[in-house]
C-alpha cells in the first residue's frame, strides 16, 4: 500500500528555515542536498515503517538524513486508517 505524505505546518516552516539556513538558493551543492532531503521525506510513501520509533514518543518515528555532523531528523506519524504519513517536525539531530 502506498501512503500519501503530508507536511504539517511546523514541518513546512522547518523546511523553509533549513532552505534559508543552508543558502540553497545560492549554492548548487546546498540545493542538491536540500532536494535529497525532500526526496527522502517523500520516499516515506513506500516504506513508512522503516524509520525507528522516537524515544520521546513511541507513536512517532524518525528518519535520519545527512552525514555527521549534519544529520537531520524527520519526525513523523503513520496514520494507517487515513493512508497517510504526517511529517510533524524536521530538525537538526544535535538539537534537544
Amino acid at each position: 500500500m502506498e501512503f500519501l505524505v503530508e507536511l504539517g505546518d511546523r514541518a513546512e516552516r522547518d523546511l523553509a528555515a533549513i532552505y534559508e539556513y543552508i543558502h540553497a538558493e545560492s549554492s548548487e551543492h546546498a540545493f542538491e542536498w536540500f532536494n535529497g532531503l525532500e526526496a527522502a521525506i517523500f520516499s516515506l510513501s513506500n516504506q513508512p515503517e522503516r524509520g525507528t520509533r522516537t524515544c520521546e514518543n513511541p507513536d512517532l518515528r524518525q528518519l535520519l538524513y545527512g552525514n555527521k555532523p549534519h544529520v537531520y531528523r524527520v519526525i513523523y506519524r503513520i496514520e494507517k486508517p487515513r493512508g497517510t504519513v504526517l511529517v510533524v517536525h524536521i530538525r537538526h539531530g544535535a538539537r534537544e
